[in-house]
């Protein structure tokens, strides 16, 4: 087989990431491992991701210039960066108009990107893959309409890819249909899942309305994962063996996680769509494990009342806290969110921030526990910095994580122990899982760190030189460059036929 003058092909990947926060700060870090792998990368943002990025980046930092990754090409890696229209224009809602926002997304979008991608073609060096978050829907016919190798991202866990991968099986076996009546029977006909209930499933896997936009969104993209290449996936082999090893079985699947920033410093590529409040100083003051952080993160909505009883349950349980509170919590309508009074009764002893570096406050020697919305990304980062969890899922996977935190690797509790009878939270029981969580009456820190500092091994054994992820990765990039030659060869083959 013929090398691509005379030599080993450079990779030129164009990477897609979805544009929402939890799905561009991985598919950034992704960027700049590979980058400094010897791929080039052409990172591409919607015009809508990048202006946010740019308005909420502190004065002096890298993203001031219209190019995130300007700090990065300055230490020697080719990423290249541009940015795409999403279909809407810049001063659209997008959190208030949901659904006509992800429609355009399925519909209209993939025109931008065969346009983008065919203006591409001719770039040196030339472009041979393509990198799209698993959620798009029009990977495989743009990576085949311009001969790219087609490499599906994940950035969420094995799991979650296996239960949407097997949905056949789900239709098939009642347990989600079009009707109101789906088994609610344990499941255990997944390959490579034990057994999951019903409950633990994704929410869109939940719902009785399946005919909304995101499910013809999760329809598309799961049966067009199948057509990739390669599957690169945000998880460690480890924590996730039996799952993984069984999606094998069908596909080329690496995983490669955790993807994070190289020391899990402050990445020094902006990627946050808000402005971070520094709340360094504040834990500075702190004793070391005193302080709850608490993050929904950016982009599930929550009730009013839940907002209001886990507000008088971090009063009650007298424990320090940094709470990151996003205005639109609750609505993008509805600001005026806290009892009255409040940021007066816990002054000194909690933080109310709107926005903040996540990896820089739970890496913090003061922090001593995380509430969270279970997003893959809060719990990788929090298993790095061993911080136990106190779980309130509220949409898609994190369900499905809460299962893997709480019952699985025993890393976390429940914030509301009947969750699943869609039992509400009280400011009772939240105040009594916080001082549980943190070291109070019951007892139940002191496994939870003892499992927690177990997971947290696990990762960075993942990432040493012999690790499971490094060793991924490098047979990844074999596989890839593998493939670029033959589909150049078969390319030219067509050509002269």
């Amino acid at each position: 087989m013929e090398m691509i003058n005379g030599h080993d092909p450079k990779p030129h990947a164009i990477l897609f990431p979805y544009p929402l926060q939890g799905h561009v700060i991985p598919a950034v870090h992704l960027a700049v491992k590979l980058a400094s792998r010897g791929f080039t990368i052409t990172f591409v943002n919607t015009l809508s991701v990048h202006h946010q990025i740019v308005k909420s980046s502190q004065p002096g930092t890298t993203a001031d210039n219209d190019d995130i990754f300007a700090g990065a090409r300055k230490s020697g890696l080719d990423i290249r960066y541009k940015t795409i229209s999403d279909g809407f224009p810049l001063g659209f809602d997008r959190s208030l108009n949901h659904d006509q926002f992800w429609e355009g997304v399925r519909y209209v979008f993939s025109a931008h990107v065969d346009e983008l991608v065919g203006n591409m073609v001719g770039s040196e060096p030339p472009v041979t893959c393509l990198i799209a978050d698993t959620f798009f829907v029009w990977t495989s016919m743009i990576a085949s309409k311009y001969n790219l190798v087609n490499i599906s991202f994940w950035t969420e866990p094995a799991l979650v890819l296996s239960l949407y991968y097997h949905l056949d099986l789900l239709i098939k076996n009642g347990h989600f249909a079009k009707s109101h009546d789906n088994r609610k029977d344990t499941i255990k006909y997944i390959p490579g899942v034990e057994a999951i209930e019903p409950e633990d499933l994704m929410s869109y896997l939940q719902s009785t309305d399946t005919s909304t936009t995101v499910h013809r969104i999760i329809y598309q993209a799961f049966s067009d994962v199948k057509k990739a290449d390669f599957i690169l996936c945000n998880t460690v082999q480890e924590l996730e063996s039996d799952t993984i090893s069984a999606l094998q079985q069908k596909q080329p699947i690496y995983p490669i996680g955790p993807i994070f920033p190289s020391g899990f410093a402050k990445s020094s590529v902006a990627t946050s769509l808000w402005s971070e409040s520094n709340c360094t100083n504040w834990l500075d003051s702190k004793p070391t494990g005193s302080v709850l952080y608490v993050s929904f993160g950016s982009y599930a909505h929550a009730s009013k009342r839940d907002i209001e009883e886990i507000a008088y349950g971090l009063l009650l349980s007298q424990v320090n806290f940094v709470w990151v509170l996003r205005p639109d919590i609750v609505s993008s309508d509805e600001t005026d969110i806290l009892p009255v009074g409040y940021e007066d009764q816990i002054k000194g002893r909690g933080l109310i921030v709107t926005w903040c570096c996540q990896i820089e406050v739970i890496s913090h020697p003061a922090i001593g526990g995380f509430m969270t919305h279970c997003g893959w990304n809060s719990v990788l980062e929090s298993v790095w910095c061993g911080v136990p969890l106190l779980a309130h899922p509220l949409l898609t996977d994190q369900f499905t994580n809460r299962k893997l935190v709480v019952d699985d690797w025993r890393i976390g509790l429940n914030l509301v122990d009947d969750h699943h009878k869609g039992k509400t939270i009280t400011r009772d029981e939240a105040a009594e899982k916080i001082s549980r969580l943190m070291g109070g009456k019951g007892g139940d820190d002191h496994e939870l760190r003892k499992n927690i500092q177990e997971a947290k091994k696990i990762l960075e054994n993942a990432l040493t030189k012999i690790g499971s992820s490094e060793k991924n990765l490098t047979q990844f990039i074999k596989d890839v460059t593998l493939k670029m030659i033959q589909k150049k060869y078969n390319y030219n083959k067509n050509i002269k036929h």
